[in-house]
């Protein structure tokens, strides 16, 4: 306890965390995106229970990896070369889950421009709508878990580069995935309620899987450019949308 309080006393101890929080919530965005598109594809009285298991099982699995730390690091330690180039097991995970990303955002898309393939189920929806329900409460969370377990090693990875500290490090993680809870609905309902968005975040998580790919094979993509994009075409949607509504309005 004395050795808590010591670390928490210390302003560069501060720093670290406000530091490592923020980059924690910008990598917690990727995942908040891939579960709100996902549970948006399930029956209306199942999405909250599946978006608050999936973000419980977000955190969950960042601090069993945090327990973990040892072994955590010698995942970046090569395990065999091909053709010069040295793959780890975190090489590995990024590369499974960018295909991952790549494939489900390739295959939603795909969904998005022909929605009424044979085989999907159709629930009545509010006031003269139909919403699509093509995907079973089982399946939704099992993709989540996988997608989870890849954003959280990329999560305590980070953390382990920026802090030796392990308590600053479960400080992060538990702020990050508050805000994960507490944004959950907001952006899924916007997404449910904007389809022209649900095309832009699907975009987002082809971009992210081409970067996780790109990462395992040891090319090395600068976040910020990444976010930068992202935060540019949110503002040009943002735009478009408030446009639309001023044209319906009038």
């Amino acid at each position: 306890m004395d050795a808590l309080i010591e670390l928490f006393s210390q302003p560069a101890t501060w720093l670290a965390l406000s530091t490592l929080i923020a980059m924690e919530v910008v990598l917690g965005i990727d995942n908040l995106i891939f579960i709100s598109i996902l549970t948006n594809k399930l029956p209306e009285e199942m999405r909250a229970k599946a978006r608050r298991i999936g973000i419980g099982l977000a955190l969950g699995l960042r601090l069993a990896l945090l327990s973990l730390v040892a072994i955590i690091v010698t995942l970046v330690e090569p395990i065999f070369t091909v053709m010069g180039n040295e793959f780890s097991w975190r090489d590995l995970i990024l590369i499974a889950g960018g295909l991952f990303l790549v494939w489900k955002a390739t295959k939603e898309i795909h969904h998005s421009m022909d929605p009424a393939p044979s085989g999907d189920v159709f629930d009545a929806g509010e006031k003269g709508g139909s919403h699509a329900v093509t995907m079973s409460f089982g399946a939704a969370i099992g993709q989540i878990i996988l997608l989870d377990l890849v954003f959280s090693l990329d999560s305590i990875i980070t953390a382990v580069g920026m802090t030796p500290h392990v308590p600053i490090m479960v400080v992060a993680v538990l702020v990050t995935v508050g805000v994960m809870l507490f944004a959950a609905t907001p952006l899924a309902n916007f997404i449910a309620r904007n389809p022209t968005v649900v095309m832009l975040a699907l975009g987002f998580l082809l971009m992210i899987g081409m970067v996780l790919i790109a990462e395992g094979f040891g090319a090395h993509v600068e976040k910020g450019y990444v976010y930068a994009a992202m935060a540019f075409s949110s503002a040009v949607e943002a735009l478009n949308i408030w446009s639309r509504r001023r044209r319906e309005r009038s």
